[in-house]
């Protein structure tokens, strides 16, 4: 039988362990899989991007857990690419790597007073409520009484979503405790979200549109003027089944808004143009849009100012580059070609590959990542298919070397542990997130 073939996984979300699954698939077991990630905690946005009243989707987990306990396959947590380990490390110690590590800054929106205190990415408020170590220390000034969030996807839908519930029905989440607490204190009691287009064009999906219009304490609208459709964005509702159903949620928004205690505002066609403020956020200045005759947003020349304290971006997530490795700075993705890496001169790069996120950018679902991490291994596994030379090294042999103390899977299973126990302790649902390195590194050991 010849020799496993030795992989390096790079992210332990759900696109690195549906990789490490094909890869397992694919060779019939033959192969020795290590998924390596900088956090102590694998499953990536799974754990740390699904939001926590989400509790179907994060059920995902428990699938992705059967792929770091099947055979071949190790974790090495707390191991970073860039200042841990080097490509030419990887590279010695495997026949071939794959990077899937995502897309993990927002884009800016490039207006002026976008750096103003109070100017937020929402990936910094998603890090924060969804307890990731990186954001455990963040301070938010929930004490303004109005907030905008800047964009129609689901990642603003989810942000808008946790804004406007209060902490008591967040309680039987996975939110960290300081989390729960500050939201206790929040003084928010309206949420603008803001699109640039129009109501056809919104990025959010049926489901999560139904969710915000289903808050027990907030009251939901949307202008009937916002709801007006040109004819382009009429043939898509006509021709779009997801367009079609997002209409019909909108619609039923259209009507006086219940008296609740918090309220959300839908607004469509309008363009974010400057943060207002001297020290911090003060207001949000907005142009009314419109689609021109080629489909494209342009001004009307028509403002008008939001008095919010907090402004969220939420205008798209973008990958950034990793050392050494060809990047495209226009479209935020590694260049390749199936998941092969492609050099500047459109030539491959031997043994590397990418899958997720860095690889096609922010586009699908969760399970989006299985069909595309099963295309990448098939032509990993096709290049190596010939004759190929053994690595020189082996991963445990530079990590003794370096003196380099990872978190195993074991060590994750003592903070998982820890975790429920906690729940159990505040009783507070199934578990409570630990978001401080320094706890989460204790529990790993299981002090």
């Amino acid at each position: 039988m010849a020799e496993p073939v030795r992989v390096a996984v790079i992210g332990s979300g759900p696109a690195g362990l549906y990789a490490a699954e094909a890869l397992v698939k694919q060779t019939g077991g033959n192969v020795r899989v290590d998924v390596l990630d900088r956090l102590p905690t694998p499953y990536g946005l799974v754990r740390y991007g699904v939001a926590p009243d989400h509790k179907s989707i994060k059920a995902i987990a428990r699938y992705l857990q059967k792929v770091l306990e099947g055979e071949g396959v190790r974790f090495f947590g707390c191991l970073e690419l860039g200042r841990d380990l080097t490509r030419a490390d990887l590279l010695d110690c495997y026949d071939a790597v794959i990077y899937a590590t995502g897309a993990m800054v927002d884009r800016h929106m490039a207006i002026p007073g976008e750096d103003l205190p109070g100017s937020i990415a929402a990936t910094d408020f998603v890090n924060w409520y969804c307890g990731h170590p990186d954001a455990a220390d963040h301070v938010f000034d929930l004490s303004v009484e109005e907030v905008a969030v800047i964009g129609v996807g689901n990642v603003a839908v989810d942000v808008v979503r946790i804004l406007a519930r209060t902490a008591d029905e967040l309680r039987e989440t996975d939110v960290p405790e300081q989390v729960i607490e500050a939201l206790a204190r929040s003084r928010v009691r309206r949420v603008h979200m803001i699109g640039r287009r129009g109501p056809a064009q919104a990025k959010f999906t049926t489901k999560e549109a139904r969710e915000l219009g289903e808050l027990p304490n907030a009251a939901i609208h949307v202008s009937p003027q916002d709801m007006e459709l040109d004819p382009a964005s009429a043939a898509l509702a006509e021709s779009d089944r997801h367009v079609r159903g997002n209409i019909k949620v909108l619609s039923g928004w259209t009507g006086e808004p219940a008296d609740r205690p918090r309220h959300i505002d839908v607004r469509f066609w309008r363009a974010p143009i400057e943060i207002l403020g001297t020290d911090r956020v003060e207001g949000l200045r907005l142009e009314k849009t419109r689609l021109d005759e080629t489909g494209r947003v342009t001004g009307t020349g028509e403002y008008e100012t939001l008095p919010v304290g907090m402004v969220l971006r939420s205008v798209g997530y973008q990958s950034v580059p990793l050392e050494g490795i060809p990047f495209d700075e226009r479209a935020y993705v590694v260049p390749n070609d199936g998941g092969r890496i492609l050099a500047p001169d459109g030539t491959r790069v031997p043994r590397e590959y990418v899958a997720g996120w860095i690889k096609r950018g922010p586009t699908g679902v969760v399970g989006t990542n299985k069909s595309d991490a099963a295309e990448t291994v098939r032509n990993l596994l096709d290049d190596l298919s010939g004759d190929r030379t053994a690595p020189g090294g082996t991963i445990e042999e530079l990590l003794e070397a370096r003196d380099l103390p990872v978190v195993t899977y074991a060590d994750w299973l003592n903070l998982d542990a820890a975790e429920i126990a906690l729940a159990r302790s505040l009783d507070r649902g199934e578990r409570v997130k630990l978001a401080r390195w320094e706890a989460m590194t204790k529990a790993c050991r299981g002090d």
